[in-house]
């Protein structure tokens, strides 16, 4: 290894910063006595390290400046400290740490190396230091050049209206691991992800976003390794800056990141929005028998919630062990530059913020003025995207849907469910379907929020597939090795017949029928429509409703399509174009609905099958699952976001979620001529048959019919 020397330095920027003569090295820690960059070469096989110390110190910043390194030079971090786990100081300098600003990473964490920070066994383990050198087990950092043409109009977004955008959440691997036509190479990687083959698939469905699960760099549990297993949905993270390499097809030393704002600029060019779902909430590390490798060693005490009379255990709000504390500035910084980067570096288009709930405890209850809320408030970039909440986590209080900042929107968990128990036949939901499928208004329009406040779902990563959800009354998870205790009892009967697969017609119809159902309440629904991949080919994941860690076919897409997978395929892309093309669906404001008395002017009525517009008796029925939904195209025009009026068709949308076939009345003339059926669930009717305003229109049970309004010249 070369000779070098360490120079002072500069405090900032944070991290591994190349400036083309050298490296600039910057790591804060409070508690620390002394820090070490130490350097890594391989040599006959094996790695060579050499340290140096970083003797300025500036503000707890620990700095030092080394000329002649260059980009692709792997290094880590030894921080010297007291070793007293009783007041929360886990300092171990045999134990190598990975950068909390290192932008790339190479390496994956060796259990049978001593990457733990106290000797294992005994009831009071981890009061005890191990002082075992981890390095062969752990990781590195790489130090990369920040170097990327993003063409002649530079990060060129496509900047989608919230009312206009259909999200698509997708696992990076999963989407083209098995894709024939992305080349062998490519697939499961940031460059399968934008290859024309995946993006002709994103653009052909209709969708305007993806929303990738976790793409920064993250470690396989202990357990999971032990059984042959991995952690397939990345929901572990080691690094807040560093994009995967596993995901990548240009090694671990550096090219993952170039690759990824390839994929992004890819995915632009196409119109196609790239949102992250991120995970500030825990780190890899766990509890406090978990392993030390990072923000552990560095400076326990000021990134991790620590419980204030015990600060050897960890605040759990996550379930994973531990939980980041936003409340100290350092912490708070290292969550509000990691987003900085990958929208301005990196180029992503918004985030959906994993347990967010847990993010805005900066004492320990929630607070939606907590102070990661309002920085991002203020930030003149962070507040102009994307910005979603998985609106709970595991401490008390911890739901709180509806309960985020303005300019925020939220997995909304009640739509998911009212739409899940109204289509499986159960009663008493028509007034809960009636808000979930206009906008959610009871939940957001008091607090001076939109429709697009509310991310509509069906099913998500977490849970069981489309397919599965209408096809299996248990969960079948035995491959995670857990006995089959692991993953949400998320389903009950649907009244399908047989759970699984099955050869009879009827139950294969009622199944597909089903789907149809769910497919076309959430593209008809006014907020934003979130599909989970593969949804729209019918994927199975045979009955395993929590696929963490099968990174294998079982939750892989698999592109080799049955006759009837390609009928719902070609369903879903007619639902999100009819969606496209009509105004009246995808609307910014709330509809004004019984506000409004003059039916010349109403933008929203509500009908009971016999055409009668509802009262508020009806809506108290115990036993309606039938519902009949007038909206108003040509009313009271609704303004985009980007200032034109929208105007389109009224559209009529007939509701039967009963298992016999119910006859519903059309409604009468003053709202239009005729009705011609533009979607029909249980396909019995002619696409383009007209019906006379009045008339009757008998609707099989459990299926959806949407009619539009015509006025003939």
């Amino acid at each position: 290894m070369p000779e070098h020397t360490v120079l002072p330095g500069q405090p900032f920027p944070l991290g591994a910063t190349f400036d083309g003569l050298g490296v600039n090295f910057a790591l804060y820690s409070e508690g620390a006595h002394g820090v070490e960059v130490c350097l890594f070469e391989t040599e006959n096989g094996s790695d060579t390290e050499r340290a140096f110390t970083l003797a300025e110190v500036t503000n707890y910043i620990w700095h030092g400046y080394i000329s002649g390194l260059q980009p692709g030079t792997r290094y880590g971090y030894r921080v010297d400290g007291p070793y007293a786990p009783e007041k929360g100081l886990r300092f171990n300098p045999t134990k190598l740490l990975i950068d909390p600003y290192a932008k790339a990473v190479a390496g994956e964490v060796d259990w049978k190396s001593p990457v733990f920070g106290y000797l294992r066994g005994g009831e009071k383990q981890d009061l005890a230091v191990d002082v075992q050198d981890s390095a062969v087990g752990m990781p590195k950092g790489v130090v990369i050049e920040e170097k990327f043409d993003w063409g002649e109009k530079g990060l060129n977004r496509p900047s989608t209206p919230w009312n206009e955008t259909v999200i698509y959440e997708a696992h990076v691997k999963g989407f083209t691991a098995r894709h024939p036509d992305v080349p062998l190479a490519l697939r499961g990687t940031y460059s399968g992800m934008s290859h024309p083959a995946a993006i002709s698939h994103l653009k052909s469905l209709g969708v305007t976003a993806v929303e990738l699960l976790p793409v920064h760099e993250f470690v396989d549990e202990a357990f999971l390794s032990d059984r042959g297993l991995k952690n397939y949905w990345g929901y572990n993270t080691l690094s807040y800056f560093a994009p995967s390499h596993r995901y990548s097809s240009q090694g671990q030393l550096g090219g993952q990141v170039d690759e990824f704002k390839a994929m992004v600029k890819a995915l632009h060019r196409a119109g196609i929005e790239v949102l992250l779902d991120v995970v500030y909430n825990h780190t890899a590390e766990g509890n406090h028998l978990g392993p030390t490798l990072s923000l552990r060693g560095i400076d326990n005490p000021t990134y991790y919630h620590l419980k204030e009379d015990e600060p050897r255990f960890y605040m759990d709000y996550t379930g994973c062990g531990n939980s980041i504390s936003l409340y100290h500035p350092q912490s708070l910084s290292l969550v509000m530059d990691s987003l900085r980067y990958w929208a301005g570096e990196m180029g992503v288009d918004g985030f959906r913020f994993d347990l967010a709930s847990s993010l805005a405890r900066d004492k320990g209850t929630y607070d939606k003025r907590s102070s990661l809320f309002q920085a991002i408030h203020q930030d003149p970039l962070l507040s102009k995207l994307k910005l979603i909440a998985e609106p709970w986590d595991l401490g008390e209080g911890g739901y709180q849907i509806a309960n985020f900042p303005i300019g925020w929107s939220e997995w909304n968990g009640r739509y998911r469910d009212a739409l899940r128990r109204y289509w499986k036949g159960d009663e008493s939901l028509v007034a809960e379907v009636g808000y979930r499928i206009t906008g959610s208004s009871d939940l957001y329009q008091l607090s001076g929020r939109r429709p697009s406040a509310s991310i509509n779902l069906i099913t998500v990563h977490d849970g069981f597939t489309l397919n599965d959800l209408v096809s299996y009354d248990q969960k079948h998870n035995l491959a995670n090795g857990e006995d089959n205790r692991d993953g949400a009892n998320d389903n009950n009967s649907w009244n399908c017949g047989v759970e699984g697969e099955t050869d009879n017609a009827d139950i294969i119809e009622l199944r597909e029928r089903q789907k149809r159902n769910l497919l076309a309440t959430l593209l008809l629904s006014q907020g934003v429509p979130m599909l989970s991949a593969g949804d729209e080919m019918g994927r199975t994941q045979r009955g395993n409703n929590n696929g963490y860690c099968q990174d294998s076919e079982l939750s892989w897409l698999d592109w080799s399509l049955s006759e009837s997978q390609k009928s719902l395929l070609a369903f879903t892309q007619n639902l999100i174009q009819f969606r496209q093309r009509q105004p009246v669906l995808r609307r910014s404001h709330f509809f004004q609905g019984s506000h409004i008395w003059d039916s010349a002017l109403k933008d929203l009525a509500w009908f009971r099958p016999d055409g009668v517009e509802m009262t508020e008796e009806d809506w108290k029925k115990p036993f309606s699952r039938s519902l009949s939904i007038l909206l108003r195209g040509d009313a009271i025009p609704d303004l985009s976001e980007a200032g034109k009026r929208l105007r389109g068709d009224t559209l009529l949308l007939l509701l039967n979620a009963h298992h016999e076939p119910i006859e519903f009345t059309l409604p009468a003339l003053e709202w239009s001529e005729h009705w011609e059926i533009v979607v029909d669930t249980g396909k019995t009717f002619d696409i383009s048959q007209k019906r006379l305003a009045g008339g009757k229109l008998r609707i099989i049970g459990r299926s959806l019919i949407t009619l539009r309004g015509v006025i003939d010249e």
